[in-house]
């Protein structure tokens, strides 16, 4: 997959922008704050539906407007697409594919991004939400109809745990909220879908992310991937490693019985305690967690390797050629080895997009096309 063009209208400092990419390697460059990262940020969002800075689309609208628009020419081969998206400050977004209204979750079937920031550092020594996030929108990407299952889950967790407030606020208790039960059902039936994606994409990630940790390190640390799960009877969230037991009962009757064993306390705290907005994706090298132990450099090669392999799954299972290689503003942080070896990584795909406050940063062999940032402006080094 290639992007030809990107257009923007009223998203992030851009005003209105369109620049042209070429197939390899892209540049740009600016210094900090001018609006490089706002325009993989676009791109990105195509792929995942969000934002790998912000939570909510609000910050994507510029200031004193009611709506961002995206828009990206993507070639696929020989076949051209169109896709348009309208980021709304208030109400639901809208998008379009080659000029036909479709829903937002049919975007990603278009459109394959894997994106590389220092904001990945969070995946693995942040809280367990952005490794749901990472998890999720590959997921997303792997299988687009998970979006729709994800969404439907949230809508659902959402109106449980409103019932169980309701609950808490009058005094009842558990065996008097028949009502709940409906809500268990709907859980347990989404919840169990994305648990059983999450668990696949572990399983399928575990040998690319060895590879490419030992390719971008220089090193062989083993580093494993595992889902600890609330299913289990502890609790993630709230670093209950006890959760991360597996029983060899179906996922369906180990959710039921764990919603059954924390319904009390549910009552008591007004929160859904189980399901998969409480697991953790579980990260290790040399055996021991990345959150604590692992060392900056140990922890930026396994975030770039989680990218990577990402990378390397989606182009082994799609139709759609490569995905797009984003690297924002990576290689100020790397030493000349890991610039060397994450270069040559990168320079096998279709399209690679690099941001970088310093030109010289970027190794020779991804400076094919250099684009010039200032200020929400865009000058292709042709105008120089």
């Amino acid at each position: 997959m290639i992007v030809e063009q990107l257009g923007l209208k009223d998203f992030r400092n851009y005003a209105a922008a369109d620049v042209s990419l070429a197939t390899g390697a892209n540049v740009f460059v600016g210094r900090n704050g001018q609006g490089k990262t706002n325009l993989v940020e676009a791109v990105a969002y195509l792929a995942t539906l969000g934002s790998h800075r912000v939570s909510s689309d609000a910050p994507l609208v510029r200031d004193g407007t009611d709506a961002a628009i995206v828009r990206a020419r993507l070639a696929h081969g020989e076949r051209s697409v169109l896709l348009e998206l309208q980021l709304n400050r208030q109400g639901a977004n809208k998008a379009r594919v080659n000029g036909v209204n479709v829903r937002t979750s049919e975007l990603p079937r278009y459109a394959q991004v894997v994106l590389f920031a220092p904001e990945d550092l969070q995946i693995v020594r942040g809280d367990p939400s952005a490794r749901r996030r990472f998890a999720d929108q590959l997921i997303v990407q792997r299988t687009p109809r998970m979006a729709a299952v994800l969404g439907d889950y949230d809508r659902v967790l959402r109106q449980r745990s409103a019932l169980l407030k309701s609950a808490r606020a009058r005094g009842l208790r558990g065996d008097a909220l028949s009502t709940l039960d409906v809500w268990d059902d709907k859980l347990i039936t989404l919840g169990t879908e994305v648990i059983e994606a999450r668990l696949a994409l572990a399983s399928d990630l575990s040998l690319p992310v060895a590879r490419a940790y030992a390719a971008i390190a220089g090193a062989d640390h083993e580093p494993r991937l595992s889902w600890a799960l609330s299913v289990g009877g502890g609790d993630p969230e709230e670093g209950d490693s006890a959760a991360a037991g597996r029983s060899s009962a179906p996922l369906g009757e180990q959710f039921r019985a764990a919603l059954a064993a924390r319904r009390s306390t549910e009552l008591e705290r007004g929160l859904t305690l189980v399901g998969p907005h409480r697991d953790d994706l579980v990260l290790e090298v040399r055996g021991l967690p990345v959150k604590g132990y692992a060392s900056h450099g140990e922890s930026w090669s396994v975030a770039l390797a989680l990218r990577l392999a990402s990378a390397e799954l989606l182009r082994a299972e799609s139709r759609l050629g490569d995905p797009v290689l984003i690297l924002d503003d990576v290689f100020a942080e790397l030493d000349a080895g890991r610039r060397s070896r994450l270069a040559e990584l990168a320079g096998g795909y279709e399209q690679v997009i690099v941001t970088s406050a310093v030109e010289e940063d970027v190794p020779d062999a991804l400076r094919a096309h250099v684009v010039r940032v200032e200020a929400g402006r865009i000058r292709e080094s042709d105008d120089d």
